[in-house]
C-alpha cells in the first residue's frame, strides 16, 4: 500500500500537497486524508482475494465520513454497519443495500425494520433473543430476513482487552457450543433464512494464527450444518487486520489470502471481509499546532490545540501514534517531552516521554496513523468544536467536513 505521507525538502506532505499549506488554508486541528492510501488498500485486498467470490464490506465504524464512503463505494466496497445511523450513511453515500451487512449486539426493532425495508444483504445475529426479534419484525413486514449467526469461537486474538471480541467472556456472538442448536432454531423460524456464518475476533490482529484457529472450529460446524440440511452460502470472516503504528509487522493481504482462500474453496461459499483499520488507519494524520511549551522541574510539555476529544485512542487504549514535526529542523538533539492537549483531564496525553526535536509555539505537528477510530470517536467534550476534515487527491484537496462553530455546539439545544 502506498505511503501517502512523505518528506520533500524537509516538509511533510500528503500526496503532492505540503501539510503546512493545508494547515494555512484550513487551520488546526484538522484531519487530512489521502485518497490514494485508502483506495490503494481496498484494491490490494480485493486483488489478494480475487480467486474466490468475495466482497469487501468496509467497517463504517472506523471512519464514517460520507465522502469517504462514497469513494469506497465507487471502488466496489460494501459496508459493515452496527447502527441505523451507519445504515443511513452508507445508503446516502451510494453503497448498494445488497452490499451491506448489519453487525452489532444491540440492534433495536426500529433499526431492524429500517434494514429490512432497505433490503440489506444480511444481519449478523449475535444472540437468540435478537434472532427472535428479527423474526418478529420480519413477520410484521411480510419479509424473510437473511441472517448469519455470529459465532464466538473462544479464540484469543492477542490484542488489547478493550478490542478483543472472540473470547467466551466477551459480549459478542453465540457460544460455539450453542451454535448448531441456534442454527436449527433459525431454520425453523418462518421469517428467517439462515444463509451465513460470521466470526470476528477483535482488532488489531498481527498474527494469522487466530484466524486459523477460528476456521478450524468453523469448518467442523459447517460440516455439521451440511449434515442437518442447512445450506450456508456466505462465510463472513470479519476484519481486524493490523497496521503499522510504530514498528509492528502485520501480515499482508496475500498472506491472509493464503490461509483463508483454501478454506473458502473447500466449503464453496462466498467470502465477506470487514476491514476498517486496514483501509483507513494509515491514510490520515491529525494536524495540530503547539500552543505552549511548558517547562517544569520534572518534565517538558508540548501543549497542543488538539485534545483527547479530537483523538481519544492514546487516552482510551494507551495506543501509540507516531508524532512528527511538519517542518523538520536540522537540530540533532532530541529530548523527552509529554505531548498533551488542552482538555481538563490528566489522561489528555498523546505521548509520554517521547523523544522529540525542539518545538516552539506555532509549530505544526502531525499525529500519524489517524484515519481509523479517531475522528469517528471524537466528541465535543469541554465544548470544543469538532475539527475539520480534508481529503487530498494528488495536488487537489477539499473539505469533506466543515469545522464546527460555537453556534453548531448549541444548535439543537432548547432553552425555552
Amino acid at each position: 500500500m502506498r505511503n501517502a505521507f512523505s518528506r520533500k525538502d524537509g516538509t511533510l506532505y500528503c500526496e503532492e500537497l505540503p501539510l503546512s499549506d493545508i494547515a494555512g488554508r484550513f487551520g488546526t486541528p484538522t484531519y487530512v486524508y489521502s485518497k490514494a492510501a485508502f483506495i490503494g488498500a481496498v484494491e490490494q485486498l480485493q486483488g489478494a482475494l480475487e480467486e474466490v467470490d468475495s466482497l469487501l464490506c468496509y467497517s463504517v465504524k472506523s471512519n464514517s465520513n460520507t465522502a469517504i464512503l462514497k469513494e469506497l463505494a465507487e471502488h466496489g466496497a460494501g459496508a459493515d454497519i452496527v447502527s441505523g445511523g451507519e445504515l443511513f450513511r452508507a445508503l446516502r453515500a451510494g453503497i448498494p443495500a445488497d452490499k451491506i451487512v448489519y453487525s452489532g449486539v444491540g440492534k433495536t426493532a426500529d433499526e431492524i425494520r429500517y434494514a429490512l425495508q432497505s433490503n440489506i444483504q444480511m444481519f449478523n445475529v449475535e444472540s437468540v433473543s435478537e434472532l427472535e426479534l428479527i423474526a418478529r419484525v420480519a413477520g410484521e413486514l411480510g419479509k424473510i430476513a437473511p441472517v448469519a449467526l455470529r459465532i464466538n469461537p473462544d479464540v484469543d486474538a492477542k490484542t488489547h482487552a478493550h478490542t478483543t471480541t472472540g473470547k467466551k467472556e466477551n459480549k459478542f456472538g453465540i457460544p460455539y457450543e450453542e451454535a448448531l442448536a441456534t442454527y436449527q432454531k433459525a431454520a425453523e423460524l418462518e421469517n428467517i433464512n439462515p444463509i451465513g456464518i460470521d466470526v470476528h475476533l477483535g482488532s488489531p490482529i498481527y498474527s494469522l494464527e487466530p484466524y486459523e484457529s477460528a476456521m478450524a472450529r468453523l469448518s467442523d460446524l459447517l460440516d455439521a450444518l451440511k449434515r442437518e440440511g442447512i445450506a450456508i452460502q456466505t462465510i463472513d470472516m470479519g476484519g481486524g487486520f493490523g497496521i503499522v503504528y510504530e514498528n509492528e509487522k502485520p501480515f499482508t493481504p496475500i498472506q491472509y489470502a493464503s490461509v483463508v482462500v483454501p478454506f473458502i474453496k473447500k466449503h464453496q461459499c462466498r467470502l465477506i471481509v470487514e476491514p476498517g483499520r486496514f483501509i483507513m488507519g494509515n491514510a490520515a494524520v491529525l494536524l495540530t499546532e503547539v500552543t505552549y511549551v511548558k517547562e517544569t522541574p520534572v518534565k517538558t510539555f508540548y501543549i497542543c490545540n488538539a485534545g483527547m476529544n479530537d483523538l481519544i485512542r492514546p487516552a482510551f487504549y494507551e495506543s501509540y501514534h507516531d508524532i512528527q514535526k511538519v517542518e523538520s529542523t536540522k537540530e540533532s538533539t532530541l529530548s523527552k517531552v509529554d505531548l498533551v492537549g488542552p482538555i481538563c483531564e490528566s489522561s489528555d496525553v498523546f505521548a509520554k516521554q517521547r523523544m522529540m526535536p525542539p518545538a516552539k509555539p506555532g509549530d505544526l505537528l502531525a499525529i500519524m496513523s489517524a484515519g481509523a477510530y479517531c475522528f469517528s470517536m471524537a466528541s465535543t467534550y469541554n465544548s470544543r468544536p469538532l475539527p475539520c476534515e480534508v481529503l487530498v487527491d494528488g495536488t487537489n484537496c477539499r473539505v469533506i467536513r466543515k469545522r464546527q462553530t460555537y453556534e453548531d455546539l448549541i444548535r439543537d439545544e432548547i432553552t425555552e
